[in-house]
């Protein structure tokens, strides 16, 4: 069997450089293509040069369609709207596409679900092995300690960050409710301003910090009485989204269609 043929979406971002870097690093798999929407300056680029990995003669292209009908999957860290797109070209060609944007509303969610059920989608908030030990960590911690324990999630991102919370502080928050047994909806406290009054019992409340260059801090506190528990995540560079990313699109190579997370991929889902 030949290698992986991955293609990335953003490539000429931030996270799709790192992709790519990671990509060409990696044994049985190689980077496919790159693609960016019409007119940007970077159709026609060579991947590996914007990577910082010299040539490589894969180009930057703007024909998503034509693309995917060439590879075995798709990388996207790009937006909700782009990656909705995308994942409905990936369902007719029966590949891959492992999607790590965020912000999505709850229509998006369901064309998803829709995608799904041809491609293999790999869809999370974040892609790192650090952060999804701490989000199966959450659930678990929060379906053991009671209603005593008062629980907050707090996330601080670099400056250029357009989505509040970010998609991991979700992911950590739902884990908290799932363990709790409990809808988020029902229970999250998006903001505080003003005289807020008492804390509601059982609240899931949330803190987001944006400035400077941070990749991406994220804390789940669990405050009791006389005592707190803190579960905490730093990322030191955007390389451990891209490795994550990378694992997932090889791990869906060999599953059946459906909707999958990296909880799934790293084996954490039972924890």
């Amino acid at each position: 069997m030949g290698n992986i043929k991955l293609a990335v979406a953003g490539a000429a971002g931030r996270m799709g450089r790192a992709i790519a870097r990671v990509l060409h690093e990696t044994d049985g798999v190689e980077v496919a293509g790159g693609l960016e929407a019409k007119g940007s300056p970077f159709i026609g680029r060579d991947m590996g040069e914007l990577a910082g990995l010299g040539n490589i003669g894969i180009s930057i292209g703007d024909d998503p369609l034509a693309l995917l009908t060439k590879v075995d999957g798709i990388i996207d860290f790009t937006t909700p709207e782009t990656s909705v797109f995308l994942s409905e070209l990936a369902a007719q060609a029966r590949i891959v596409h492992v999607v790590g944007t965020t912000g999505f509303s709850a229509e998006q969610e369901r064309a998803f679900e829709a995608a799904a059920r041809h491609a293999r989608i790999v869809k999370a908030g974040n892609m790192s092995l650090g952060v999804n030990l701490l989000v199966a960590l959450t659930r678990k911690v929060a379906a053991l300690l009671g209603e005593e324990f008062d629980i907050e999630v707090v996330e601080m991102h670099h400056r250029h960050k357009v989505d509040a919370p970010s998609g991991t502080a979700l992911m950590l928050g739902r884990a908290a409710a799932e363990g709790r047994g409990v809808a988020l909806e029902e229970k999250a406290v998006w903001c505080r301003e003003g005289h807020t009054g008492p804390r509601p019992d059982g609240a899931i409340g949330f803190a987001t910090l944006r400035g400077g260059t941070v990749v991406g801090d994220h804390t789940v506190i669990f405050a009791g009485p006389e005592e707190r528990i803190e579960l905490a995540h730093k990322a030191g560079s955007r390389e451990i989204f891209a490795r994550g990313a990378v694992k997932a699109a090889i791990w869906a190579q060999e599953k059946k269609p459906g909707l999958y997370s990296m909880l799934d991929v790293l084996g954490l889902a039972d924890l």
